[in-house]
């Protein structure tokens, strides 16, 4: 069965392993040998590295270098959020070590756990092979995991101090509406119409419960026995106290179909156009009906997963645009900018 492997580290994104080797031998006295360093091509924000040792196999996270928005890639917060969340829902790997001393790699970052096991992207691995019954039932299984987050208890968890609360939908629209206008380069769409829909449509019920606000296939482990099980949920940067319809309209975002346009399917990164699977309709269906939530309409929380998807595609796109980073995955992610204000659009007009 293919289990997640890293690969070759990108130009310009080495470990200096002469200053990390010191401070993981202090920090992990447990650690043998010099470690196998290979970094892994999935995301497209912070840079995961996986870090195989002798008797030990580890996963390191940091930030990416160049500018940053205020509050994103925050090592230490995703670092502690996991730590504390661990105990309750257990899809959260182990957490090692974190080091705040930029001297270390040149940024902060953290140790953990390495789930051993498969991370659905694109495709699945050549020989995972599901029936349309086994893909339904990986499909409802990803789901029910989300559904297993919303209804953590966050304030027995200690996680009630993550985020601010109450009037969390208005922050994400005005957030993500200057990160947007903060990250936009010449060859995008400005976007105003889209923002002044969302904040004249904000929904009058806010619901309030701990959010992944990334959760894609990408970000789940399975089990390699049971390709249909998931084992892990991975990158907690973005995890905050927020809304779960709002959540489930950033999973949206990325959900592409096997009916969609050309476009769609040229930026598909999960396998979500296997026979068996849920369309968004579907999803939209089966998670409501399971919370027991009944939103008057679903358009709002699609719109505004798409915008905010166009937000973090066009801060990752104005980095490769300035020459912060050199990977060659990003020098045409205007183009998907164009493309999501183009779905927002259309959903606006169908909502009337």
């Amino acid at each position: 069965m293919s289990i997640d492997q890293a690969g070759a580290i990108r130009d310009g994104e080495e470990l200096d392993l002469d200053l990390l080797g010191p401070w993981m031998s202090q920090n992990l006295p447990h650690l043998q040998g010099r470690p196998e360093v290979t970094q892994y091509a999935g995301g497209a924000s912070n840079w995961t590295y996986r870090l195989k040792y002798d008797n030990d196999d580890l996963i390191l996270r940091r930030p990416p270098m160049g500018t940053k928005a205020k509050g994103a890639h925050d090592m230490g917060r995703e670092y502690r959020l996991q730590q504390a969340l661990q105990p309750v829902f257990s899809y959260v790997p182990t957490m090692h070590a974190y080091c705040e001393d930029p001297t270390v790699i040149g940024d902060e970052f953290y140790v953990m756990e390495r789930l051993n096991g498969i991370i659905p992207r694109k495709n699945l691995p050549r020989d995972v092979s599901l029936s349309p019954d086994e893909v339904r039932t990986l499909c409802t299984n990803v789901l029910d995991t989300l559904m297993a987050l919303h209804k953590v208890d966050h304030v027995a968890a200690g996680l009630d101090t993550l985020a601010a609360g109450a009037g969390y939908t208005q922050r994400q629209i005005v957030g993500w509406s200057k990160r947007y206008r903060d990250a936009r380069t010449w060859n995008v769409p400005r976007g105003e119409g889209i923002m002044r829909w969302l904040e004249a449509n904000l929904p009058e019920t806010e619901r309030l419960c701990l959010t992944h606000n990334d959760f894609r296939f990408d970000n789940v482990v399975l089990d390699p026995s049971d390709p249909t099980r998931v084992i892990g949920v991975l990158d907690w940067e973005l995890a905050t106290i927020g809304d779960p319809l709002m959540d489930l309209g950033n999973t949206l975002a990325y959900w592409v179909e096997a009916g969609d346009d050309r476009l769609a399917r040229a930026t598909r990164r999960q396998p979500t156009t296997l026979p068996g699977m849920l369309t968004r309709d579907e999803v939209i269906a089966y998670y409501c009906d399971a919370m027991d939530l009944r939103p008057e309409s679903f358009t709002f929380y699609q719109v505004y997963g798409l915008f905010r998807l166009s937000g973090i595609v066009q801060q990752i796109y104005a980095r490769y645009y300035k020459g912060q980073t050199k990977n060659p995955e990003y020098k045409r992610f205007w183009v998907f900018v164009h493309y999501l204000h183009h779905r927002c659009r259309k959903l606006i007009r169908k909502a009337g």
